[in-house]
């Protein structure tokens, strides 16, 4: 059986050919064993399924594992990367501090798309952070809590 690898998480994966058109979202889930990327919509329109590709917030039920051959997938289990220092990554921190979830199926998702965001635009305004997460649905809600936690990691990370 020939596989072909992924970094997940700062880990090379073997993923095996036989994989490589299984929905990338299937293949962390069931294959790898990282449930924290949640299967919402199956139709990219929710977010829940949300991940970084490269460092860019992807939709992982819309792309095939073979597609992520030779890239770097971070899921929500290794956002904070692997140092034994870090313990949370500061969005994840700041949906703490802000009491961001209710029932809490959207927040991997909302979490990895914030995340993105704040790398690559440190300091967003509101307008920003909505446009951003707009393709990330929470039937709870938790939409002025999920802005205010965006704020506030933006201002941590100012202030060192």
């Amino acid at each position: 059986m020939r596989g072909e690898g992924i970094e997940v998480n700062g880990k090379e994966v073997r993923v095996p050919e036989e994989l490589h058109e299984v929905r990338l979202l299937d293949v962390l889930r069931d294959h790898l064993g990282l449930r924290g990327t949640k299967y919402g919509c199956g139709l990219g329109l929710c977010g829940a399924c949300t991940i970084h590709l490269d460092g860019a917030a992807i939709r992982s039920c819309q792309i095939p594992a073979g597609a992520a051959l030779g890239r770097r997938v971070t899921t929500i289990e290794g956002l904070a990367g692997s140092s034994t220092e870090a313990r949370l990554h500061p969005v994840q921190e700041a949906w703490i501090a802000e009491a961001v979830p209710q029932c809490g199926y959207c927040q991997p998702g909302q979490i990895m798309t914030a995340a993105a965001l704040l790398a690559r635009s440190p300091d967003p305004p509101d307008a920003e952070i909505r446009a951003e997460l707009s393709g990330n649905l929470c039937r709870c809600g938790t939409y002025p809590r999920i802005r205010r936690a965006i704020r506030h990691a933006a201002a941590e990370s100012r202030r060192g």
